[in-house]
């Protein structure tokens, strides 16, 4: 389930509700946060590292959109915890963009200054995970109804779908 909230600027935040059935929360966890893996099967991933700069770990993450669009890409930090909140397992991630001299734009591509996702995943009370998302970004230039439309309908069930299905590949690789 996708809930869209257009903000006053016009742009959207994305709430999440979702399943992943058969994949244990840590196991979600550690493929979220694996980021060669997701290399590996998220298909709109161009480039995508964590670099130490001033002792503070920073993730550059180039996104591929759909011609005629420029690609965008992101510097965030970004942080998972595990929880526990009367009794009940809860791994949080958050992550933010963040400003880095020594990551700077490049032409042709259209840095994402404003980002912020939070992810939390627990238990479904069976051999799977809840999963809530909360995703903001500014994509900035102009970016077309249809594309908010297919990111609603099917950009991100597929990406549940794909994750789903990372987590059963990755038992097997690790």
């Amino acid at each position: 389930l996708l809930i869209l909230f257009p903000q006053q600027s016009g742009l959207y935040e994305y709430k999440i509700f979702g399943g992943l059935a058969d994949c244990p929360p840590k196991l979600c966890a550690d493929v979220y946060m694996d980021l060669d893996f997701r290399k590996q099967w998220d298909q709109y991933v161009k480039e995508l590292y964590e670099k130490t700069y001033d002792g503070e770990k920073v993730i550059y993450w180039e996104v591929k959109y759909p011609f005629p669009l420029s690609n965008r890409d992101y510097v965030y930090i970004r942080e998972c915890r595990e929880m526990d909140v009367d009794g009940r397992k809860i791994w949080v991630v958050l992550a933010q963009s963040v400003s880095v001299p020594q990551c700077p734009e490049k032409p042709g591509i259209i840095r994402v200054k404003s980002y912020k996702q939070s992810l939390v995943i627990e238990s479904d009370g069976k051999t799977g995970s809840k999963v809530y998302m909360y995703y903001f970004d500014n994509p900035g230039g102009m970016i077309p109804s249809w594309l908010v439309n297919w990111a609603a309908k099917s950009g991100v069930p597929t990406f549940l779908k794909d994750m789903q299905k990372a987590c059963h590949n990755y038992s097997k690789s690790t």
